[in-house]
């Protein structure tokens, strides 16, 4: 009993002892800190502790959120409290911006009195705000600039066109639109109505299935290739789904191995597979010499080829000689064929 009567109470005087150690610990390490918004206080002597606390209490109404919250409660709309729902939001992350991390210390905006309109923010989000694109977007490169992702973000094309990042996100909210694949070609279209078009069309990538976004492809934030794309090259862009029609092959398709929009168009097009025009006609617009075969000779008699012989002619057209160019190069993005170059003869 008397051994059990010890140790309850050297258990009681370590637990009295821990917490006191743990707080000091943490006043001297985070003095002055703002960690999720709450200011802790240290273990210092009254008078240097009164002093911490006067200057926490100062940064609380220029740098936290709390005087922003006594006005912006629920009741808001749009609800700006559901930036608590987003990483934005994420107390326990030191990274965790305040409100006046986006939109500056906005003293008149804070310290208005009276029942009047107060003035707005430093700096203004929203559709009909006066504050330059490049204001606003240096609130979130501030954060973000160093981000792998975004580090293109100047000179690229949504940059030089005064693109806001607000155009594209919501911030308060817990569903931001343009980072979920099925609702993202919403926020895109508003701007890229051309696409939105090609993308109805009868062949097309399956974007408004959901399996597809703009983003699979492009970079919104910047690229070192062209049309803002994920690669450097087109062909790089399409070979991440596309693969099999990488290559290498024993003998290549020039137009393939250049460019896939040679033949292609990537946003929709009304002949599959998203082709720019039927075969034979796009064949033709490379390859015109002759198949060493001679003009039949009811096309010769009808006056077709401008009255050539059937002795002489070497380059019937294949509009009128079954006009079918896959029948026999059905590998047009290249072929390992071992009768090699004969196949293409």
């Amino acid at each position: 009993m008397k051994l059990f009567s010890k140790v309850f109470i050297s258990c009681a005087l370590l637990g009295s002892l821990v917490p006191v150690a743990v707080a000091a610990d943490l006043g001297n390490r985070n003095m002055g800190r703002d960690i999720g918004h709450v200011f802790l206080a240290s273990a210092e002597p009254a008078a240097k502790t009164a002093e911490v606390l006067k200057s926490a209490a100062k940064e609380l109404v220029l740098r936290g959120d709390a005087k922003c919250t006594a006005c912006h409660d629920e009741s808001d709309s749009p609800k700006l409290l559901s930036i608590s729902q987003t990483r934005h939001g994420v107390a326990a992350d030191g990274r965790t911006p305040t409100c006046t991390s986006c939109h500056g210390e906005s003293a008149s905006h804070i310290n208005h009195k009276g029942s009047d309109k107060p003035p707005k923010p430093d700096h203004v989000f929203g559709k009909n705000t006066a504050t330059p694109a490049a204001e606003r977007n240096q609130a979130c490169l501030s954060c973000h600039s160093k981000d792998s992702k975004r580090h293109l973000w100047t000179g690229s094309a949504h940059q030089t066109n005064d693109v806001a990042c607000t155009s594209c996100h919501q911030v308060h909210t817990a569903h931001d639109k343009v980072r979920d694949k099925r609702t993202q070609p919403e926020v895109c279209y508003t701007c890229h109505k051309e696409q939105r078009a090609q993308e109805h069309r009868i062949s097309h990538h399956p974007i408004g299935e959901g399996k597809v976004a703009c983003s699979d492809c492009h970079n919104t934030h910047g690229s070192a290739g062209p049309k803002l794309l994920k690669k450097n090259t087109l062909n790089e862009t399409c070979f991440t789904c596309h693969a099999e029609k990488r290559g290498p092959f024993l003998w290549e398709h020039q137009p393939v191995s250049e460019d896939c929009s040679n033949c292609h168009t990537p946003h929709g097009s009304n002949i599959s597979p998203l082709l720019k025009s039927r075969a034979p006609f796009m064949c033709s617009e490379c390859h015109n010499g002759p198949h060493n075969s001679k003009v039949p000779a009811a096309a010769n008699a009808a006056g077709i080829q401008g009255g050539i012989t059937a002795t002489t002619a070497t380059n019937p057209s294949e509009s009128y000689t079954g006009r079918g160019c896959l029948n026999c190069h059905s590998m047009v993005h290249g072929s390992n064929h071992p009768a090699g170059a004969l196949l293409h003869r």
